[in-house]
């Protein structure tokens, strides 16, 4: 249901997690951007879980958008997201502070932000699933 706000906001939050990882580097080396999609071709076993928690949180996003007969497995699965994004969000800042030769990547990319933009959008379609909640609680109250 697109007329609803929790919509816009997932949906939001999928297109910044599964679709601006394509567009905003993640750190600056010396020779080039290092993007999401170019750690599926690093040989450490911890840069390869990064781009799956990006993907993994955009299709969680996308399928909670479809669930909305369901409004309390939709806020379960919001909670989840955000824990993906908690994860992934600790996950970068570790790899930032242990990458080799930081001498000479100091430059981080706005590629290391997104996941906090997806946990704000989810924890505000979280509030807004749950007032939806409240809303169908009272009227059955009512009758």
């Amino acid at each position: 249901m697109i007329q609803r706000i929790q919509t816009i906001y997932l949906i939001l939050a999928s297109a910044i997690s599964g679709g601006l990882i394509f567009v905003f580097s993640l750190w600056n080396t010396l020779k080039k951007q290092i993007f999401v999609l170019d750690l599926f071709f690093n040989e450490l076993l911890l840069l390869k879980v990064i781009p799956f928690m990006f993907i993994t949180s955009a299709v969680l996003s996308f399928v909670t958008i479809f669930l909305f007969k369901d409004r309390k497995l939709q806020f379960v699965l919001g909670r989840i997201i955000i824990l993906i994004n908690l994860f992934l969000l600790g996950l970068l800042i570790y790899v930032s502070l242990t990458l080799p030769g930081e001498a000479s990547v100091s430059e981080k990319g706005i590629g290391m932000f997104l996941p906090i933009l997806a946990i704000l959008l989810v924890v505000l379609a979280n509030k807004a699933i749950k007032k939806d909640e409240d809303l169908v609680k009272s009227v059955d109250r009512l009758r």
